[in-house]
């Protein structure tokens, strides 16, 4: 028999829980967590906002969340919420990459896998794109079933359908910023905003006045500088907060394109509960904004 050789003990235990992803989520969300964070999560009495970001994936599936995590069906619920003007022009939904007519695509275009997160790949130029790679790429994606990653409830079952999407530039920024608003109850507390994505990474907070605040994320580069106010923030707020009504904690993501807002995607767990705040008294000042509910 082959013995496998791994360098460290850490890839021991990621291999040994890739093959745990059997075991109900009570079970392996704890053990994932732990051997992310080196720390056992408090699900009986959370206090993070992480601890209770792991609390919510095991204990509140509430139907409407597998509707607003797919990168597709949560098209009907932004029309029904606050209209069809925020959302970025659809091109075509296809259910297998074979179906994509290239050739009715324009120049720039996005294609999105919509089960999951991370699964988006930015057209700039069509002629330099591999059409056969680029099926290849979507299949390996559609295979994924990303709920078993992380136990991420919303994303169980969705249909591994691809959307191909307008390529969103704003003349301001070669790289358009991405503001996201983390909602508890329809109120929203912060705004993160990335910039430089894919590039330098950079992120900061700021509150809905547009005053910056002094915690960052670990393993996220801070950006020290002051972020131009979005000219559009004030309808991006009202975005946020209507489609947020009634949920105990979403994050909504909106872009801010030529003065116009436009939806990006909204998700229950970010980065899986698992990148601390920093400094770490944040971790508990933010889980104090997250009342959780009632299971169900």
């Amino acid at each position: 028999m082959k013995i496998k050789n791994y360098n460290t003990p850490r890839k021991v235990f990621i291999s040994f829980l890739k093959k745990m992803k059997f075991l109900p989520p009570e079970m392996y969300i704890p053990i994932q967590y732990e051997s992310i964070t080196k720390q056992k999560p408090n699900l009986k009495n959370p206090e993070t906002f992480n601890e209770k970001i792991q609390w919510y994936k095991i204990y509140y599936k509430d139907p409407v969340f597998r509707q607003l995590a797919d990168k597709y069906n949560v098209r009907e619920y932004i029309r029904q919420k606050v209209g069809e003007k925020y959302l970025n022009e659809l091109l075509g939904v296809y259910k297998t990459p074979c179906q994509i007519n290239y050739e009715q695509l324009p120049e720039k275009f996005v294609l999105k896998c919509v089960h999951g997160s991370g699964f988006n790949l930015l057209v700039k130029n069509k002629k330099d794109i591999c059409f056969k790679q680029t099926g290849s790429l979507l299949k390996k994606w559609q295979k994924k079933n990303f709920y078993n990653k992380g136990k991420e409830w919303s994303y169980k079952n969705l249909e591994p359908l691809i959307v191909a999407e307008k390529y969103l530039e704003d003349s301001k920024n070669e790289i358009i910023n991405d503001y996201k608003f983390f909602c508890f109850n329809g109120e929203i507390k912060f705004i993160q905003v990335d910039m430089e994505r894919k590039v330098n990474d950079y992120r900061c907070y700021y509150d809905t006045n547009w005053e910056k605040l002094p915690f960052y994320t670990e393993k996220n580069p801070f950006y020290t500088g002051d972020v131009e106010k979005p000219s559009n923030l004030e309808d991006m707020i009202y975005v946020a907060e209507t489609l947020s009504k009634d949920i105990p904690f979403v994050r909504v993501d909106l872009y801010s394109i030529e003065n116009k807002t436009i939806f990006g995607e909204m998700t229950f767990y970010p980065t899986n509960g698992t990148k601390a705040y920093l400094p770490l008294e944040y971790n508990k000042i933010i889980g104090n904004y997250f009342v959780l509910p009632d299971k169900i």
